[in-house]
This record gives C-alpha cells, structure tokens and sequence, in this order.
C-alpha cells in the first residue's frame, strides 16, 4: 500500500464521484478505479458502494477514510519538518561563547535576531574558554563557538574565522597613579605587576599580555591568577595588580575599580566564529547568516 492510493481513496471518498475524483487527481477515471479495487482487495474489505446512481462509504470505508487522512497528515508533517530541518528552522543548535561576550552588545544582538528567525531551534548554550570550544567542536559536542582565538593550531577538522575585534583595557584600583589617565603605554608599566589568567586555561590574553610587555622591552610579572574575568576585575579594584581585559568589561561597576584604556598598537582582542570545517550542519549555516548578517553592526561594537 502506499501513499498515493491513500490519496486516491481519500478524493473518491470526498467526492462521492469517480469523475471528480479523477479531474480533481489529474489521473483517468478507469485507473482510478482499478486502483480502488486493488486498494479493497490488500485491505480485505469494501469501502465504497457502487451503483449506477452513486457512491457512499462503508462502515469499513468510513473508518478507513478516518485513518487514512491521518496517515496523510503525518505525512505531510513529516516532509514538512524534514524540510524545515534542511532550512536549520527546526533542531538542537549547541553554541559555545567566552566569559567576556555577555559584556558586549555582539553576543545578545545575534541571540535575539537568531531567535526572531528561528523560534523553534532548541538553543543550547554554553560559556566555555576558546581551547575548550575548538576541543569540542572537533569532538563533535558543540555546533558552534565564539571564541577569543590568537592564533596557533588547530584541532583537525576545526575553521576559525575572524568577526571583529574588542580594545583592552588596563583594569586598577581608583588610587593607581595611572587610574585618571586617558590611556596608558605599555612602556610605563615596566615596574607593575599583573593579574592573569592561570597558564593553560584556554584562553589568549596571557600571550597578548606577554607580547605587549616585550615589545616594551620587559617581561610581565604576574601577582596573581584567576580564572574569571570578573574575578580579575574584583582584584584590581582590591589594588592587588593591574588586569588586562576586554573593553566591554568596563561596564563591570565595582568599587575602587577603573580602567584605563592601553594606546599599543595592536591591543586588541580578536573575535571569530569557530565551526566544523566542512561548514556543518544546516543548524549551523542559518546561524552563521544570521551572524554575518549582523556584520557591519557587531563589526562598529567591536572596534569601538
């Protein structure tokens, strides 16, 4: 048995007429018919009356039409959804972000315009550092990330595309001698000593830190560690080091905290986008449109 004979039946059933039922099929009256018969003959009963004045529904017929217009309808609902999950409007999309990304107008400007356009994908998020992302997009645990990434390889298999970039900032306690400055060189802080992420904790602050200090001709002396960001931030305003973060973190109001922008070329944080190599599923291609769709907005936040 199979779907179209459903169709056929469910047309004579409506019609109560074999001639409208065929115009209405686009098929002739006698293979309409035949196919009738041949649908009776699987079932094992008679589910239309015929005579020469017209046709109704048997018993068997009305119970039968009942089933078959629901077996027709879940098929329909079947295709329509396979088609929906093609399109990425339908499924489970597992995206991975950093600690700093709430901060930044870039992460809830592309949720909100990703959920206007696809309501009915189960969004499953997860803050993660960026070592961690590409670990578990490569593993296949996560669909997706925005990440911090700095350079360096690769897990085989991962694509990492830069969207923009975040100024850093220096993060201090109100009474620093540095604290009312509009911006701070590198090369002023040769005597400081810093608060940083831990070594191996993912994520590639501790290298653009490093840099920025040899550049200026020293190298860092870190004070104290965490792995939080706005950990690091509470620190700063404690007077214990000076911390080196993402500018969208200013908007952290803590007591005693300030935050100086650094004048360094080059004191920037990246942003990408981090995916399967091959692009992904369908969930992931809809949710990368919608976030290069946002390209020109969240590229102004980010080189703010």
């Amino acid at each position: 048995m199979e779907l179209r004979h459903l169709r056929y039946f469910v047309a004579v059933a409506e019609e109560l007429n074999f001639r409208r039922a065929a115009e209405r099929l686009h098929i002739g009256q006698p293979p309409l018919s035949i196919q009738i018969r041949a649908l009776e003959e699987e079932v094992g009963a008679v589910l239309l009356e015929r005579t020469k004045r017209k046709v109704s529904l048997t018993e068997p017929g009305q119970r039968f039409l009942l089933r078959a217009r629901e077996i027709l309808a879940a098929a329909r609902d079947a295709t329509d959804e396979a088609r929906r999950a093609a399109r990425g409007e339908l499924g489970v999309l597992r995206v991975g972000f950093t600690s700093s990304l709430p901060y930044a107008s870039t992460l809830p400007d592309l949720l909100h315009a990703y959920r206007g356009r696809y309501p009915e994908v189960e969004l499953q998020l997860k803050e993660m550092f960026t070592v961690d992302q590409l670990t578990a997009i490569a593993n296949g645990s996560l669909d997706v990330g925005l990440v911090r990434y700095v350079g360096g390889e690769l897990p085989a298999g991962v694509l990492v595309r830069e969207i923009g970039s975040d100024p850093l900032c220096l993060f201090l306690n109100a009474d620093h001698p540095l604290a009312g400055r509009s911006s701070v060189g590198f090369t002023e802080l040769a005597g400081e000593g810093f608060i940083s992420f831990p070594v191996g904790v993912g994520t590639g602050l501790p290298d653009i830190l490093r840099g920025l200090c040899r550049r200026a001709g020293f190298e860092p002396r870190i004070v104290q560690t965490a792995r939080e960001a706005t950990t690091q931030v509470a620190l700063a305003g404690a007077g214990l080091g000076i911390a080196l973060l993402p500018a969208p973190l200013s908007c952290i109001r803590l007591p005693r905290v300030r935050f100086v922008p650094v004048s360094d070329e080059g004191a920037r944080f990246g942003l990408s986008v981090a995916l399967p190599a091959g692009g992904g599923s369908p969930l992931v291609s809809a949710f990368v449109q919608v976030l290069d769709g946002l390209g020109g907005g969240a590229q102004a936040e980010a080189n703010r």
